[in-house]
């Protein structure tokens, strides 16, 4: 089954099935169900661990969390990106350069900022967007994932799981996403949240345009790369793009 099937890409859930390509591509529509399960999951933590430990301490922990549960996926991804980007001089170069599994200098330095950045916007977050923030970050930005693997070519012609994804990344099954994370926004935020969806989707957008530029394409690496570039941005969206906080 598709919710399956994301769940088992992911997560570290351990559903113990076998996962075909079909499934692979009925699990796109299901990417930000999964994103929202994570956000309540960080909520979760949020309030739990907020009952012992200072605020520094909590953002921390759910930062190191969230890469636990994810299996830092999208951070490896982020990470091989930046070394393509930093490392190459050609589409063909910058690619091989990610297919390499041995982490260089630059996607070090990637991670580190990354981090730093998640850090600092959940340490700046106002109180009153911190619990949809922590929601619908994770949730946007794995539907941003769908955006950018059905809107832009794969560059790796058919290699890679990324490839799989690609081949099942239809309209409806990008729309049914949109869908889920539209009725996620707007339900928490109203019409703030469809600004921060279509903030979000600007940011989305200029990072596959600027990538698929780079590469010929995007890749599995990249579609890691933009989630969590997106979900930074998310966190500092929310408080620029609500009324209450700029009242």
């Amino acid at each position: 089954m598709g919710l399956a099937a994301a769940i088992q890409f992911l997560t570290v859930v351990p559903l113990r099935r076998e996962t075909s390509a079909r499934d692979i591509g009925r699990s796109l529509p299901f990417f930000p169900v999964v994103g929202l399960a994570l956000g309540g999951l960080l909520l979760g933590l949020d309030r739990l661990l907020g009952l012992a430990f200072p605020a520094a301490l909590v953002n921390i922990l759910l930062i190191i969390a969230l890469i636990v549960v994810t299996r830092a996926l999208h951070v490896d991804g982020f990470i091989d990106t930046c070394d393509g980007l930093a490392g190459g001089s050609s589409a063909s170069s910058r690619l091989e350069i990610m297919r390499d599994s041995r982490v260089g200098s630059f996607g070090v330095i990637g991670a580190l900022c990354l981090v730093l950045l998640l850090y600092v916007s959940l340490t700046l977050l106002p109180e009153q967007h911190r619990q949809a923030a922590l929601v619908l970050a994770p949730a946007i930005s794995r539907w941003t994932m769908v955006y950018a693997i059905a809107a832009y070519p794969y560059a790796r012609k058919g290699q890679g799981l990324g490839a799989t994804f690609k081949d099942g990344a239809t309209w409806p099954r990008a729309a049914v996403a949109t869908a889920v994370t539209l009725g996620a926004c707007g339900g928490l935020l109203r019409l703030d949240g469809l600004a921060v969806m279509a903030a979000s989707w600007l940011v989305a957008a200029a990072a596959a345009w600027y990538l698929s530029g780079k590469l010929g394409g995007l890749t599995g690496d990249t579609y890691g790369a933009i989630n969590e570039v997106v979900q930074v941005a998310v966190l500092i969206l929310i408080p620029l793009t609500t009324w209450s906080y700029a009242l």
